[in-house]
């Protein structure tokens, strides 16, 4: 009998015998697919080797990967297995020589990872693409290494097709609280003032000290061992995709790239091949309809980490107010 959750544990478990209805939402790929528009806004139950072979070129807008780094891990009923530096070499070559036909002339790529497969990812990736940046980010989360460092931050690689491609800079700035504000002739220097704070909007870098880890009273937390924060996904989607467009994810997991896909107006596809993530990726995309909020994302503005509080806003829908849920650890 499974352990009984405490009251605010919202996290996303369902067992394949309690979630049928939303593997049967999901769709399998085997012939060669003629029309995108077709496969628009589904979860794709199956092998992203085989799959991307029967979608059309040309097609994507936008990538985000999140492929097994390079650990020995157990994923629901399967394990990936360490492999060597080399063998991992091989493997990034085949899953990005399996994507890369499928991005357009003006898509871009984003490719998570950690320290050591980031060695890897990053020198392949210049041979499908042009490497533009690494982003790391701050995980804050697991326990501290007893011989080594603690694994506190990840990167994510960023690369486009070619020269011609969507970067939305005013999408993804930062509102920042000012704690020196500055003028001149009296007046606010680059910063604005309200009655409830003085903020700046500023341009994002590559480092993301913003990121929360989804965690057990969040309600986008789900048992996968790997999952991203749709905070994290959503700076993504926002600065290099625009609405109406397609973002693809070739290892969707429990779903974080469709769920943030969908709640910003964008059409998604993503492939996973273990039933139980496609169900909870299903599960996470109904609850979207009822509940399109983005944690740290309010108002078209990223806040600043521990001032969203602050602030006493009302939700989008202006007759709910946010609850403290929508700040819990932001």
């Amino acid at each position: 009998m499974p352990e009984k959750k405490a009251p605010r544990n919202k996290t996303i478990d369902t067992p394949v015998s309690e979630g049928r209805e939303y593997i049967a939402r999901c769709v399998r790929i085997d012939d060669a697919v003629g029309d995108i528009n077709t496969v628009l806004d589904k979860t794709v139950l199956g092998d992203t080797f085989k799959v991307c072979r029967c979608l059309p070129k040309e097609s994507v807008d936008l990538i985000i990967a999140d492929p097994p780094y390079n650990l020995t891990k157990t994923f629901n009923n399967s394990t990936f297995t360490k492999k060597s530096a080399v063998d991992y070499e091989e493997y990034t070559r085949q899953w990005l020589d399996a994507v890369c036909p499928l991005l357009k002339p003006s898509g871009s790529i984003y490719v998570c990872c950690d320290w050591e497969t980031s060695l890897i990812i990053g020198r392949v990736l210049g041979d499908f693409f042009k490497v533009r940046n690494r982003i790391t980010w701050q995980r804050e989360k697991g326990r501290g290494a007893k011989a080594n460092w603690k694994n506190g931050l990840e990167d994510i690689w960023y690369a486009t097709k070619s020269n011609e491609y969507t970067f939305n800079l005013e999408a993804v700035k930062i509102r920042k609280k000012v704690v020196a504000p500055y003028r001149v002739d009296g007046k606010p220097k680059d910063w604005t003032e309200t009655a409830k704070g003085n903020y700046r909007d500023t341009c994002p870098s590559n480092f993301w000290d913003d990121i929360t880890i989804p965690f057990w009273s969040m309600p986008e937390n789900t048992a996968h061992p790997a999952q991203k924060s749709e905070k994290l996904i959503a700076k993504i989607i926002l600065a290099s995709s625009n609405p109406g467009d397609l973002v693809f994810d070739p290892f969707l997991g429990s779903g974080t790239s469709s769920v943030v896909a969908k709640k910003l107006k964008r059409h998604y596809l993503g492939i996973e091949i273990d039933e139980r993530y496609c169900l909870w990726a299903e599960q996470r995309l109904e609850m979207a309809d009822a509940d399109p909020e983005i944690q740290g994302y309010v108002d078209g503005v990223f806040w600043e980490r521990n001032t969203l509080s602050e602030q006493n806003l009302v939700s989008r829908t202006e007759d709910v107010p946010v609850t403290a849920d929508t700040f819990e650890r932001e």
